[in-house]
């Protein structure tokens, strides 16, 4: 019993340590890394670790005066549909930023590179106006 039990321990051994080293020299490809991060810098940026850490306290939506109101009146203050939407509009920008980095690919194909480049810019200015005007629609109930 005692030689099963060693060998299944060596070789449950074995086979982690090749697990391990197998883990450690993945190489994931640049794409999956670059969403990678976008994904954390945009779940930072939203709020989310706000939203994560005061999940007890906080409201997703707020009804106040016959009305809902989806973002927080206040910039002190912030909602669950804040995080959702603020994400969303960081995402938009990030997106148009990506197609305009992928306008830059298609320099034998003028047309192709126009569309992706007016593609791009319009998402990126669409997210940051839709940023600005939740910013200033906060600010002016403070």
């Amino acid at each position: 019993m005692a030689k099963k039990f060693k060998k299944q321990t060596t070789s449950t051994s074995f086979s982690l340590s090749r697990l391990f080293s197998r883990i450690s020299t993945v190489q994931p490809s640049t794409f999956t890394l670059s969403v990678i991060v976008m994904a954390a810098a945009v779940f930072l940026f939203s709020g989310g670790i706000y939203t994560v850490i005061s999940y007890e306290t906080i409201q997703p939506a707020l009804y106040y005066q016959n009305k809902f109101y989806f973002l927080a009146p206040t910039l002190g203050e912030q909602l669950v549909s804040d995080t959702v939407v603020s994400a969303a509009l960081y995402a938009m920008g990030f997106i148009g930023v990506l197609a305009i980095y992928q306008s830059t690919k298609y320099a034998y194909k003028p047309r192709q590179a126009y569309m992706t480049l007016i593609v791009g810019v319009t998402l990126l200015l669409l997210s940051y106006i839709f940023l600005e005007n939740a910013i200033s629609w906060k600010m002016s109930f403070g």
